[in-house]
């Protein structure tokens, strides 16, 4: 054919295949619009899983009525007007292809009154075909009605699956956007029935009860509140627990300045920051907010905007994954590990260090520092804690000073740490907590035995350097980052336009297949602008030293020994939890006992 202008229709249409996947999709569309509008509260309906009818109405600034058909033409937008505007979108939509696109696909209804004015205005839309504004009976906001999707293109219409199916799509995009606009109060009705009534949460408390509501009271009820803020970056929300992991990535919302994304540089940095803490396949769940300036993030970069790019991604990545980081050290068992352990002498909740030449000691005794004299000089609470009294038959401690995780009392079968605290029972598995405490020690004397000449890790020639062949695009990318590669501990050289050659790597590494390291490290470099692939690989390495240079079952321990692992756990850093995700310690409060022996029924 010769070339040729498209008509209109036929141009919504392809934008539609873009845009428009499904009802979800034109949800998500109109909601956003909304919420741009300024909206403070928003009703949906839907009929038939939205294949019917999806109408969202709000309460927001509203459409003049001479501009409504305007509103329904292709690239007409009132969000921005310059390049200046589209380096800066701090709106959910700026593109003006929503409306048209669902309009060339659907019979669409579009109902508006201005804040202020007297009368609303009415435009509808049946495919190509499209009516002039009339005057209509209407609250402030606007309306937006949308009724038999791909009515008009079969194909499109027959890839839709079953009601049940699309509404359950919709449903996740409500809630969705529930999540990223506490302000606004969201209702949502399907065939008549309300299945959402979400207020406006303004107080932590109340959106707290809102994430309840969409994520569940128990990923609330193991949820860590995060916020933390380093120039002009700001990440706050709730992350979970490692022990509420997930076998799919279905419970990960991320917000960018009130948009819903799902980026890999920001999923990598969470997965990072969940490091040492998750069983291997399993997914961390959380709800984050992350706000920035809008210059520094393109979120023209995908046509349903699912995706962003940011101009700086390895500080975007660094800040994220060192905020959870941070968060998940402070998780010691029984208290907060900055804080130290009540009883104890001066200095002895410390994160404690072992030199680098206790490595390789394959079952060592129990060696906590300072815990045998905390030991020592809490004996007199020891006593208290375990003698028989009035005070502690009524739950009441017997001293202030008793530590979180209090004295043990017993060894259960050589497996189990049974503690008595104020609040009552503590159970602890002795391995997993021994092999945190012994894996955090190993990380700090690797981290700690102090770089090499040429800084970073230490160091080790290979008797005969490495030669690998690589892309030119991967050798101009390590000769550019020649510095990050000894940082991490690996000396590459370039040998040719499409050559490397490796001649030092990290010690801990010295049997590990440095091509294959090489080339995971330029992906990541490639993919993130960093890499965390030689720390991850030492670290794998150290946590198995730990694994097995931990107390084993079936090995009594001494009251003292006991007593010194609990010390050390208060003291350790993500001590609730052992090296592949397992909690190490849980607590049965007088309560929960009383309730398990329906005392007082």
């Amino acid at each position: 054919m010769p070339i040729h202008q498209l008509p209109p229709q036929l141009v919504n249409q392809i934008a539609a295949g873009e845009v428009i996947e499904r009802p979800a999709s034109v949800l998500k569309e109109l909601l956003e619009n909304s919420l741009d509008a300024g909206a403070t509260e928003v009703d949906i309906d839907l009929e038939q899983g939205g294949i019917k009818l999806c109408r969202v109405r709000d309460n927001g600034v509203g459409i003049a009525g001479a501009e409504l058909p305007l509103a329904l033409s292709r690239h007409a937008t009132s969000k921005i007007g310059s390049l200046e505007d589209l380096e800066r979108v701090a709106s959910l939509g700026f593109r003006g292809e929503a409306l048209p696109s669902i309009a060339s696909v659907s019979r669409l209804t579009l109902l508006s009154r201005q804040r202020g004015e007297g009368q609303a205005w009415a435009v509808e839309s049946t495919g190509a075909e499209r009516d002039e504004a009339r005057p209509a009976a209407g609250l402030e906001g606007t309306s937006v009605e949308v009724r038999d999707l791909f009515y008009n293109t079969p194909a499109r219409r027959r890839f839709l699956r079953a009601e049940r199916t699309e509404y359950s799509h919709l449903e996740k995009v409500a809630r969705q956007i529930s999540l990223s606009r506490f302000s606004v109060a969201i209702r949502l009705n399907h065939n008549g029935k309300r299945v959402l009534n979400l207020p406006v949460a303004r107080s932590l408390e109340e959106q707290e009860r809102r994430v309840a509501s969409v994520c569940g009271k128990e990923f609330i009820s193991h949820a860590l509140y995060v916020e933390h803020e380093l120039g002009d970056l700001r990440l706050r929300g709730w992350i979970a627990r490692p022990t509420f992991s997930r076998s799919q990535p279905d419970l990960q919302y991320f917000f960018l300045n009130g948009r819903a994304v799902r980026d890999r540089v920001i999923v990598n940095a969470v997965k990072q920051g969940y490091r040492d803490v998750l069983f291997h396949g399993r997914h961390p769940a959380y709800v984050l907010y992350l706000e920035m300036d809008p210059a520094y993030v393109d979120v023209n970069a995908h046509p349903a905007k699912h995706e962003v790019r940011f101009r700086d991604s390895r500080s975007v990545h660094n800040f994220v994954r060192r905020t959870i980081e941070s968060t998940l050290a402070e998780t010691s068992a029984g208290m907060n590990a900055a804080q130290p352990a009540a009883g104890l002498p001066a200095g002895a909740a410390e994160r404690p260090r072992d030199r680098a030449g206790e490595f390789n000691h394959p079952q060592p005794s129990l060696r906590f520092g300072a815990g045998r004299q905390g030991i020592a000089e809490s004996s007199h609470l020891y006593r208290a804690l375990t003698a028989t009294s009035a005070a502690a038959n009524e739950g009441e401690s017997a001293s202030g000073d008793i530590p979180p995780l209090g004295f043990a009392i017993a060894h259960l079968h050589g497996v189990y740490i049974l503690a008595r605290n104020s609040e009552g029972l503590v159970i602890v598995d002795a391995h997993a907590a021994h092999e945190r405490v012994t894996y955090e020690r190993l990380k700090g004397a690797y981290l700690g035995a102090g770089p090499d000449e040429a800084g970073g890790v230490q160091r080790q020639p290979l008797l005969i350097p490495l030669r690998v062949n690589v892309s030119t695009a991967e050798a101009d990318l390590a000769e550019a980052n020649a510095d990050k590669f000894a940082s991490i501990g690996l000396l590459v050289e370039r040998g040719g336009p499409e050559t490397l050659t490796v001649r030092e790597i990290p010690v801990l590494l010295r049997n590990a297949n440095a091509e294959a390291l090489l080339r995971d490290v330029l992906s990541d470099l490639g993919e993130t602008g960093a890499s965390d692939r030689v720390e991850d690989a030492c670290f794998d390495l150290l946590a198995t030293m730990a694994c097995h240079g931990s107390v084993r079952a079936n090995r009594n321990l001494s009251l003292d020994e006991m007593n010194a692992l609990l010390r050390a756990m208060e003291a350790t850093e993500r001590s609730d939890q052992c090296n592949h995700g397992r909690p190490t310690w849980t607590q049965l409060s007088m309560q929960d006992l009383d309730r398990l022996f329906q005392r007082g029924r």
